[in-house]
């Protein structure tokens, strides 16, 4: 059997409503989108990295850190529906790519790795996100987040077989029973592992109510009956954080100079 070829492709766009630039924008120095090209390089077993834009600057900008970058349509909805434009553009055919956020610049590269790992072993998960399991104290921390920012982080719950039931903004599942065979709640990871046909069917969709509702892509494959494969990923003590706003950078220093560099 062919081997799989699998690429990472990252999302990046100019005109973030709170950010704008975000992607060329310094963490200690070195560009979120540098950052996070430099973790999606540390992972093995992949045909290429890419940054998938909608604006010349950030195409222009990646390239001189030396870089891939392609140009995608403005409209793509989400990173995903980006992630498939860029497919249609490379001129190497991918039979799967690992979509990863460009502002993700705490994401492991172990993490992305899992997903990989997944798509090429595995014929039968068509979509393959990662999740961590938020023990006592990281799960109050958590909640305690939401008070501040409510849409906030994402939990997923799972069926026995490990393909996610739903994805939400609240924190699910409600914990009435705790102990052994008790339910734990699971942080999901937006990271996205794509078969090709899959997310050539999912960018085709239109966007689904329960997408709308909480704001999450995902939700629009498992409206349509796409499954989604949750794999369980440690973080190995590492912090999860994101960059949505410029109060943001400063949080994001810390913990590095804290935890150190991931790639």
């Amino acid at each position: 059997m062919a081997e799989t070829r699998v690429g990472i492709v990252i999302p990046a766009r100019f005109g973030s409503t709170r950010f704008p630039g975000k992607p060329m924008a310094p963490v200690l120095g070195v560009s979120l989108i540098e950052r996070v090209w430099r973790i999606c390089r540390a992972v093995t077993g992949t045909a290429l990295v890419c940054v998938a834009t909608d604006d010349a600057r950030i195409a222009r900008f990646v390239e001189g850190f030396g870089g891939r970058a392609v140009m995608t349509p403005v409209a793509c909805r989400t990173g995903s529906d980006r992630t498939w434009a860029a497919l249609q553009v490379l001129p190497e055919h991918l039979d799967a790519a690992v979509n990863v956020q460009g502002d993700a610049v705490l994401t492991p590269p172990w993490a992305i790795q899992a997903l990989v790992d997944v798509l090429r072993a595995d014929p039968e998960s068509p979509i393959v996100t990662p999740a961590v399991r938020l023990d006592t104290e990281r799960l109050a921390a958590f909640e305690a987040s939401k008070v501040r920012t409510p849409a906030s982080g994402t939990t997923v719950v799972r069926r026995s077989d490990g393909f996610a039931l739903y994805f939400s903004k609240r924190v699910i599942p409600y914990l009435r029973a705790s102990g052994e065979g008790a339910a734990a709640v699971h942080r999901h990871i937006g990271i996205y592992g794509y078969r090709r046909a899959a997310l050539e069917r999912f960018a085709a969709l239109p966007t689904g109510a329960l997408e709308t509702a909480e704001g999450l892509e995902q939700l629009r494959a498992l409206e349509n009956g796409i499954p989604i494969r949750v794999v369980d990923v440690d973080y190995r003590g590492r912090t999860h954080w994101s960059i949505d706003a410029p109060e943001d950078v400063a949080a994001a220093e810390a913990i590095i100079r804290a935890e150190g560099e991931l790639a």
